[in-house]
């Protein structure tokens, strides 16, 4: 089967899912892309660009099409209706601007929940990274839609919705090669390895951090991630804040990365924006002690019987938690080595073969159809 990708961002965790189920899947999967930037710009004017890449790519009609939420769907379905033949086409939902968290320097624009809804809608299959990010996404749309003056969409939400269904990213956990250890290091080492972003929270990281300095514990710190023009400024103070025990700051290399994944006691989180998590399911898979919000997707990575050890629900409580993990490092570790078999599940050698199905499936029901 003759699979089109469509990635408008093809950088980070985007690069990484569409390359990932490119080089696992059973099918012949074909990738049209623009580079990771102006995600803006992307998301009004993607379509067109990528229409006539595929175009000039494909050189026969593909039997469908998995396009990631990144740019209008509904858009590009038109632009490129000629090389597309009437292939169904699948949008992959990473992220969607329902609830996202402003920055400062961002005003609300209803332009782009509309461009995650019209998509969604158009789509013949909507699919979504977790089970939170479905829920809150159609939660958020019929209350969105509410505000326009006729003609309303929302008696099409139900019907989006029950032609929409969850399939994680596929993460690569063999890589990793999980191997918990207690105590890997003399000093326990705390790691942060977020996209450096406002919506995940580095202020109360930072927080954190100087919490635990005037404790007088002993630990060490990596904060990785992909670094924007924006980065937070509160970061720039660790290294004067750690000086020595700052082992990664920035990004990293994937070997390099990998290294400090194998390395790590505790792995923190401080989002408040979040679907589905791959850096924290990276850590988990190789042995760190997770300690994350209570919040979004999170609770859905922690089984229940761990679920008051690992999540917190204010900054005292994580605090706690981060000290809890520091003295008790052999329990800690016992239970980050049975979490590391919960998520092996999002390994693409499990979830290629479900995305797999779902497209077969699609193809089926558009031959059916017709």
């Amino acid at each position: 089967m003759r699979v089109l990708l469509v990635e408008p961002y093809y950088g980070g965790s985007h690069r990484a899912w569409a390359d990932g189920y490119a080089e696992n899947s059973a099918h012949d999967v074909t990738l049209v892309t623009h580079e990771a930037r102006f995600w803006k710009w992307r998301m009004h004017g993607a379509h067109l660009t990528l229409a006539l890449d595929a175009e000039e790519t494909l050189d026969a009609q593909p039997d469908v099409v998995l396009a990631s939420s990144m740019m209008n769907v509904t858009a590009f379905a038109g632009a490129a209706r000629h090389s597309l033949g009437g292939a169904p086409i699948a949008v992959y939902l990473h992220e969607s601007q329902f609830a996202y968290p402003l920055s400062p320097l961002d005003r609300p624009d209803q332009t782009y929940p509309m461009i995650n809804w019209s998509s969604a809608a158009t789509a013949d299959l909507a699919i979504f990274n977790s089970e939170f990010h479905r829920s809150l996404f159609f939660k958020e749309a019929e209350r969105f839609l509410r505000q326009f003056p006729d003609h309303p969409h929302g008696a099409l939400v139900r019907d989006v919705e029950d032609r929409s269904i969850v399939l994680p990213v596929g993460v690569d956990l063999g890589r990793i090669a999980v191997i918990p250890q207690p105590g890997r290091d003399d000093v326990p080492l705390i790691l942060w390895n977020q996209r450096w972003e406002h919506d995940k929270g580095p202020d109360e990281f930072v927080e954190l951090i100087e919490s635990l300095i005037a404790k007088g514990i002993d630990f060490t710190v990596a904060v990785v991630g992909e670094r924007f023009v924006s980065a937070p400024e509160s970061f720039d103070r660790l290294p004067g804040l750690l000086g020595d025990r700052l082992v990664a700051h920035g990004f990293l290399p994937d070997d390099e990365y990998v290294g400090i994944l194998r390395r790590a006691d505790i792995v923190v989180s401080t989002a408040h924006h979040e679907f589905f998590g791959i850096a924290v399911v990276e850590a988990m898979a190789a042995g760190a002690f997770p300690v994350l919000p209570n919040r979004l997707v999170y609770p859905d990575r922690i089984p229940e019987p761990h679920q008051n050890r690992c999540l917190y629900e204010d900054h005292e409580d994580m605090a706690e938690k981060v000290e809890w993990a520091i003295d008790h490092r052999e329990r800690a570790a016992e239970i980050a080595a049975e979490l590391a078999t919960t998520v092996q599940k999002y390994d693409w050698s499990t979830v290629a073969p479900a995305y797999d199905a779902v497209l077969e499936d699609l193809v089926r029901s558009r031959a059916v159809d017709q």
